[in-house]
This record gives C-alpha cells, sequence and structure tokens, in this order.
C-alpha cells in the first residue's frame, strides 16, 4: 500500500475535466482541501484508495470531481456507485453530484434508499443515470429485483465505511463490493480503521493508494463552552428555558436530521419563539433568504443541520446550543465556530444524556478544552428573569411618558381605588400573556426512568413500554441472522427518523420486538414495514405480547436471544 502526498495545487492545476472545473468555479472554490489535493490525482488516473478522513474534510468533492471527470456520458448505464451509511448522507452526496456535475449535459443521478417510493427510484434507473447513490439495504434490494445491475460499473465508493460496520450494514456492503467488476475503481472512506475494514481492505482493493488526513481540530479561546445534562425528553424544556434565561442575540441550534429541524421549529414556534429552519433540503434562494432574516435580526434562533450551517457567518450569533451531539469532533468544532468569531465572544451549549458521557469526553480530549457544567435554570430563575425583564419595560414606558394613561388612572383613583393595587392589577394584566413554565424531572428521576445501567438488560417482559414508546413486532429473529444494528439502521433510514429514536430491541428466534417512538405516523411506519432486513421485508405490526410458538422440548439452543441496543 503506498502513499501520497502532494503539495496544494489550484483547482485548474488537478486536470479536471473543463466542465467539472467550470462548477467548481461557478460554486466559488479556489483552493482544493489537503484531502482533495491529495486524492484527486489518484482518483483520475483510476487507482484504488483508502481515505482515512473525519466528515467536514470535503471528502465528498474529493471522489465526485473525479469521478464525474472520468465519466462516459454517452453510456446510458451506472458508472459511478456510491454507498453511504444514512439516508441523509446518501441525499447530500447525491446533491454534491448533480452540482458539481451542473455542466455535463445527459448526466444523471439517481438516489436509492429507504422513504422513497420504488417506482421514482426505477425511473431514475431507466432514465440511464450514470451515478447511483444509495443505502446498503436498498441497493441490494434493486439488485435482487433487477432493477440495479453493476455489469458497467467503473468505480464503487464506501462513504463512512465505518459507520456502516457500526450500524450493521457490513454484510451488505460484502455482496456489494462482491458484486462490483473486478477491473471496477474501488474506493473506501472511513474516519477510523478497525479490522473488519481492513480485511475488506486487504481482499478487495489492489494496490490501493492511501491518503490519511490528521484532525485539525482547535477551538477559539474566546468561546465559552459548556454542558447540559439532559435526556432525550427533557431536552425541549431545556432548550426553552436557556433561550429565554441566556443573553441571546441570536442562537444556532444544531440537530442531526431535517426531520428533526421541522419538527424543533413547529415546537419552539408554539412556544412564541421567533425561529426559523436551516436543512439540506432548502433550495438556494430558500436558504439565502432564512439567512438574510437572521442577519437583519427577524429570525432570533435558526435550527439547522451540520449540512445546512456550513459557510455560516452572522455577525449576531452569540450562542451556539448542541441539541443533539455531532457526529465527530470536526463537526463539533465546526458548530461552535459559528460564534466567537473575528474577536467576539460567544457561548457553546451541548446537551448529553447521562449514557452520552464517553462521547463527551472524547469532544473533550478532541478540542483540549473542558466543557464546564451548566445548571438548568429552575422555576425560580425563570420567574426572577420575567420579572427583571417586565420592570425593564416598565421603566422604559415611564421614562417615554405616560400622559396618554394618566386621566384613566386618576379616574380609577377617584373612584377609590388603591394606587398599589391598580399597580398590581395593570401588571397582571400586562403578562398575562407570559407563556407556563414547564415541568423539567430531576437528573435522578430521569435515571430511574430509564432503567438499569448499561450492561445490565432487563427482561422486556419484566416491565411495559419506556415512556412515550409502544412496541412493535418484526418479521425476523435469531433465525435469520439478524442483528441489533441492522434492525435500527433499516428503520431509521426507511422511516427517516433519527437512530437514537428506536428504543429497545429484543431479538427472538422467529421475530424481534421493537420499541418505536409512539407519536409515530402511520405513513412512517408503513414505510419501515417495507424494509428488508437479511433479505425479508420487516412487515411491522403493533406487538400484543402474543408469546413465540415454541416445540414442546426445548433446549439451551431454543431460548429466546434478547439483546438490547442503545441507538
Amino acid at each position: 500500500m503506498t502513499s501520497t502526498s502532494v503539495a496544494s495545487p489550484s483547482f485548474g492545476e488537478l486536470a479536471l475535466l473543463p466542465a467539472v472545473l467550470s462548477a467548481v468555479e461557478t460554486l466559488g472554490y479556489e483552493t482544493p482541501s489537503p484531502i482533495q489535493a491529495q486524492t484527486i490525482p489518484a482518483l483520475l488516473e483510476g487507482r484504488d484508495m483508502l481515505g482515512q478522513a473525519q466528515t467536514g474534510t470535503g471528502k465528498t468533492a474529493a471522489f465526485a470531481l473525479p469521478l464525474l471527470s472520468r465519466l462516459e456520458l454517452e453510456r446510458r448505464e451506472p458508472q459511478v456507485l456510491v454507498l453511504a451509511p444514512t439516508r441523509e448522507l446518501a441525499q447530500q452526496v447525491a446533491m454534491s453530484f448533480t452540482k458539481y456535475g451542473q455542466n455535463l449535459k445527459g448526466m444523471g443521478v439517481a438516489t436509492l434508499c429507504g422513504g422513497q417510493e420504488y417506482r421514482e427510484q426505477i425511473s431514475a434507473l431507466k432514465r440511464g443515470a450514470q451515478v447511483v447513490v444509495g443505502t446498503p439495504g436498498r441497493v441490494i434490494d434493486h439488485l435482487d429485483r433487477g432493477t440495479l445491475k453493476l455489469d458497467g460499473l467503473s468505480a464503487l465508493v464506501l462513504d463512512e465505511a465505518d459507520e456502516m460496520l457500526r450500524m450493521g450494514f457490513i454484510d451488505d456492503v460484502k455482496r456489494v463490493v462482491a458484486d462490483t467488476p473486478t477491473d471496477a475503481q474501488r474506493v473506501f472512506f472511513s474516519a477510523t480503521l478497525p479490522d473488519e475494514i481492513e480485511r475488506i481492505v486487504n481482499r478487495y482493493l489492489v494496490d490501493p493508494v492511501k491518503v490519511m488526513i490528521e484532525s485539525s481540530v482547535g477551538t477559539a479561546e474566546s468561546i465559552d463552552q459548556r454542558l447540559v445534562r439532559v435526556e432525550g425528553g427533557a431536552k425541549l424544556e431545556a432548550l426553552s428555558r436557556i433561550i429565554e434565561v441566556e443573553p441571546v442575540d441570536a442562537a444556532i441550534v444544531f440537530v442531526r436530521t431535517r426531520a428533526a429541524c421541522t419538527t424543533l421549529v413547529e415546537q419552539l414556534t408554539a412556544r412564541g419563539v421567533n425561529v426559523a429552519g436551516l436543512s439540506g433540503d432548502l433550495d438556494q434562494s430558500l436558504r439565502e433568504r432564512t439567512i438574510m432574516r437572521l442577519k437583519r435580526g427577524k429570525v432570533d434562533v435558526l435550527i439547522a443541520t451540520d449540512v445546512a450551517a456550513r459557510g455560516l457567518d452572522v455577525p449576531r450569533i452569540t450562542h451556539v446550543i448542541n441539541y443533539d451531539l455531532p457526529q465527530d469532533s470536526e463537526a463539533y468544532t465546526h458548530r461552535i465556530g459559528r460564534t466567537g468569531r473575528a474577536g467576539r465572544t460567544g457561548v457553546a451549549i451541548t446537551f448529553a444524556g447521562f449514557r452520552e458521557t464517553r462521547k463527551v469526553r472524547w469532544l473533550e480530549q478532541a478540542t483540549g478544552q473542558q466543557m464546564s457544567d451548566m445548571p438548568l435554570p429552575d422555576e425560580k430563575a425563570i420567574r426572577a428573569h420575567r420579572d427583571e425583564v417586565f420592570r425593564e419595560r416598565v421603566v422604559g414606558a415611564l421614562t417615554a411618558g405616560t400622559d396618554e394613561q394618566r386621566s384613566l388612572v386618576e379616574r380609577l383613583v377617584a373612584d377609590g381605588h388603591d394606587p398599589l393595587e391598580l399597580a398590581c392589577a395593570f401588571a397582571t394584566i400586562a403578562r398575562a400573556d407570559e407563556a407556563p413554565i414547564g415541568r423539567l424531572p430531576s437528573p435522578r428521576a430521569e435515571r430511574t426512568e430509564r432503567g438499569p445501567r448499561e450492561g445490565k438488560p432487563r427482561r422486556s417482559e419484566d416491565r411495559g413500554p419506556s415512556e412515550g414508546m409502544t412496541r412493535y413486532r418484526v418479521a425476523v429473529g435469531h433465525k435469520d441472522g439478524v442483528k441489533p444494528g441492522q434492525l435500527v439502521g433499516a428503520l431509521a433510514n426507511e422511516g427517516g427518523i433519527e437512530g437514537n429514536r428506536i428504543g429497545r430491541i429484543d431479538i427472538r428466534n422467529a421475530f424481534s420486538v421493537v420499541e418505536l417512538p409512539s407519536s409515530l405516523p402511520t405513513s412512517v411506519l408503513a414505510k419501515m414495514a417495507r424494509a428488508r432486513v437479511a433479505g425479508r421485508a420487516l412487515e411491522i405490526s403493533e406487538d400484543r405480547g402474543v408469546p413465540e410458538r415454541a416445540p414442546r422440548r426445548r433446549n439451551e439452543d431454543d431460548a429466546p436471544i434478547r439483546r438490547r441496543e442503545r441507538a
């Protein structure tokens, strides 16, 4: 395995196809990032590659630009296949290919992932898309249906290979790699290199170029980094309290997915917060209008995903709040870097549950700075804050003059009302619209509700489903060789929800029981039911507690296999 180390040239010196280079220049890119400078020349030569780089280093352009430059547009068949672990990442990669290939006449991109109708995906393939981006499970479905053929494939890309391993897709990945033509270029990107990924690399990559980009994580000293211990069910109330009490001029709240962005915008709007959303599915004009509203003070809180907030620079941002933990330290640094810019001070607040301590410590080690514990404002603090805000309004009104109301007050005093009592009545009327203060469970109560410590699973029949969750039965189990990570990946991708919203998973011999949020719409459950794991549709249905049918004599091998997944 060889390694490259190339000085940073300009994009114009990288031998990209003129139409691709023109798109890069139109998008305003000037100098390649380190991974782009090291990767693009080797991929243009058709070399196999193993790239080790974190999210946020520019790796999508690193493989998209050279592979687009090598497309044979007259061939109306898949030439490039990109596998991604999640639907959101697959869609982001597909959008990047479309953007970089905007000047390639006849170039098509098909996105194959859960949550979309098969009909739309099959139509894109029939139109002759040369670039296919998808999640492993849906790609294999199309291979099995015969709607996707890899005979003409010239390049296969595995993006975030270690994440696919973590989510239980490794067998699907092996199947796709094995079905790829032997002369096709193979490109693997992974933030880490666990043993299983190393084995696949050694088996399928031929004399690969190895590119390793060291994480250049650093954080501004002008940013006050704080940690709030709060579990998922209390995060909305915690966020509302912080927005109300903290001296926020403008804030960005980071979430993992577009669905979470939409939901949080709706919830905060209902609480009277001046909020807007910024996610990857917004077109450029709407994105620009949203940012301009933030700059002009017409929006105070912006809910954003990582990809949507890239390059965002708004001077009035005083706070960044990590509502969901970022995937890696690079993403964390990018997030909190939206505040504390150009010599200004800023505040970065991170929400984390008690079981996410390891991730927090990892972020602290990577950034070299420790987060200070931040207690949430209690009811007394909120009331004191509201009193102070109202007091300032009253003083401001006195300064502006009160002549218009003087005659009314004089009449009420003449009627025998005490002036102090009148003032109290006016204050009650003026503050009638203040939102009620929500309940925030204590940390000890949260830990009790969450059950035993990790590593000590509790039998699912010992208690009912977790609060806010419903148990569902899926038609795959131990006999199908299914693993918890496979179920999490399939359900999250097909239903378009966050993996951490999936509760306990209890794998039996012939089926499995999964806890899902009770608020999931029927349409989402229907999509999940179509997901396939181990070659079988999940056929999801609400679990009624009917025991698994067992033979009269059972030995130890027949016992149910129970596994818990902490998504």
